[in-house]
């Protein structure tokens, strides 16, 4: 996570900020009032009052009535208006800067708790009645492994995990699901040489070549494996007998 840039006091941005808190805060309240009123309004007192109230309700009404003509586009315009001041561009910046927001609210957090605990407390203790206590998610293998993959794909785009290290990750969450089958190379691929074999230079320099550590032998069918040639000692031999 990076690191939030600190906003000093008195200063230009910090002033800004406030103003902008202000105005979200009275704009939410001016559209939570306009509701209220707007919507209390019946459009037959205002027509009435269009035509035989006083001047100045006359007036007032006449203004009033295109307005609210139109009573449900009226309500989701204001409802709108309030959830955006109130609720969506604050989620927004908490979102983006939620450790920096957390962190600075944190002591108003700690009040609001120490005053609403009479009352939050027990709906607290219900919830965790009903619900549980523990609510984290943790990820099954495949979940953890696909997490992995998202990350191995998008390396080089500001994650710290590079190709190489995904792809240790992901071999060892496979460990558990692998089976000998998987890792095992097929007896009609493998290199083997028969009971019989002369062990003369050119199968020395067939063995090295293919660079086993283990040969299997067998006699016969190549599937009737009999022993194993181990490379290290067969060199030790092979050059005891050349001496």
């Amino acid at each position: 996570m990076g690191e939030s840039s600190h906003i000093g006091c008195c200063g230009t941005p910090f002033f800004l900020y406030v103003l902008a808190i202000i105005g979200l805060v009275s704009f939410a309240g001016l559209m939570a009032g306009l509701t209220l009123g707007l919507m209390s309004l019946g459009l037959v007192d205002l027509e009435v009052l269009m035509k035989s109230g006083r001047p100045q309700d006359r007036i007032h009404a006449s203004k009033i009535f295109p307005v609210v003509k139109n009573q449900h586009l009226l309500l989701c315009t204001l409802l709108i208006g309030n959830s955006l001041a109130m609720e969506i561009l604050p989620q927004a910046v908490c979102t983006r800067y939620g450790m920096a927001v957390g962190a600075t609210l944190a002591p108003l957090v700690r009040l609001l708790l120490w005053v609403f605990f009479p009352i939050a407390y027990p709906i607290s203790k219900f919830l965790d009645w009903m619900l549980g206590k523990g609510h984290a998610v943790l990820l099954r293998r495949a979940e953890l492994k696909t997490f992995v993959d998202f990350h191995g794909n998008e390396a080089g785009k500001g994650g710290d995990l590079t190709h190489d290290e995904t792809t240790i990750i992901a071999g060892a969450l496979e460990l558990t699901e692998k089976t000998a089958k998987d890792a095992m190379t097929p007896i009609s691929k493998a290199f083997s040489l028969n009971l019989d074999a002369t062990l003369n230079l050119v199968t020395l320099n067939a063995i090295i070549t293919m660079g086993h550590s283990r040969i299997p032998v067998y006699s016969g069918n190549p599937t009737n494996i009999v022993g194993l040639i181990l490379v290290i000692s067969f060199q030790a031999y092979n050059g005891a007998s050349s001496n």
